[in-house]
């Protein structure tokens, strides 16, 4: 039986480790946080449907602000639509620690307000139960 809700939210944290800087000024590809909205989307297939669910498309995505290495990102997914196997995901990813190398090679800060990085809506399918 579906414990499928619109409500239901996942959150994850993650450290971003300087290996994964890709450009300049120590940036993240964008397809970093996509495969962070991987991850929380199938914890919430699996506390809703108790399956891992598979991706099925993205209807929207938008890169507001840049992830650098170091950063602590924090992802959310939310169910905000559910059909029969398709449940609507709204994803956001907030910075909520980021690296402050300007004062020192492993200076640090809490953010006093997270800053939102990107947005996304996206469809994920589960079998039939």
């Amino acid at each position: 039986m579906t414990k499928a809700t619109i409500g239901l939210t996942a959150v994850h944290r993650r450290y971003v480790p300087y290996s994964h800087a890709h450009y300049a000024g120590n940036l993240v590809d964008g397809a970093y946080v996509l495969g962070l909205f991987g991850d929380v989307a199938t914890e919430v297939c699996i506390q809703a449907d108790g399956d891992e669910g598979l991706f099925a498309s993205y209807s929207d995505v938008q890169f507001l602000q840049p992830l650098r290495a170091g950063d602590v990102v924090e992802v959310k997914a939310t169910i905000s639509r559910v059909g029969n196997r398709s449940r609507e995901l709204e994803f956001v990813a907030t910075v909520v620690c980021r690296g402050r190398t300007d004062l020192s090679e492993s200076a640090a800060e809490v953010l006093a307000e997270p800053l939102v990085i990107t947005r996304a809506t996206g469809t994920v399918v589960v079998p039939v139960a």
